[in-house]
């Protein structure tokens, strides 16, 4: 089985998927760190491919940037200055050749995610 990376993107404010939002994937080897691609989220809040195929896979430690502040800008929501969140990182090792599924949960002044099926 080969492992892959998804994520899911979902604005707590208003209740459904985070559209339109962009998602850098960065590969981090010891001090370096490479970007890999950059997505936007489709109409549910996901990417429309994998951010991280079976056939590009690696383990090792990988960090996601969602550009939040960008998003909440376009929904309308009043940013304060400078906006508490703008760019949110989420750093995480894949240990293993497996689904690995990052979802973020999204509110102007907060966030959560965790390890998805």
């Amino acid at each position: 089985m080969s492992g892959y990376l998804t994520t899911h993107v979902l604005d707590l404010a208003k209740g459904g998927p985070a559209q339109g939002m962009k998602i850098e994937l960065f590969r981090i080897d010891g001090s370096e760190r490479y970007l890999l691609r950059t997505l936007f989220t489709n109409d549910d809040g996901r990417t429309d491919d994998r951010i991280l195929p079976a056939d590009e896979f690696r383990t090792g430690e990988y960090e996601l940037l969602f550009h939040a502040g960008a998003y909440l800008d376009a929904q309308g929501v009043t940013p304060e200055e400078p906006r508490f969140l703008n760019v949110i990182p989420l750093r995480f090792g894949m240990s293993s050749q497996s689904h690995y599924h990052v979802p973020l949960l999204l509110s102007p002044f907060g966030y959560s995610t965790y390890r998805g099926s």
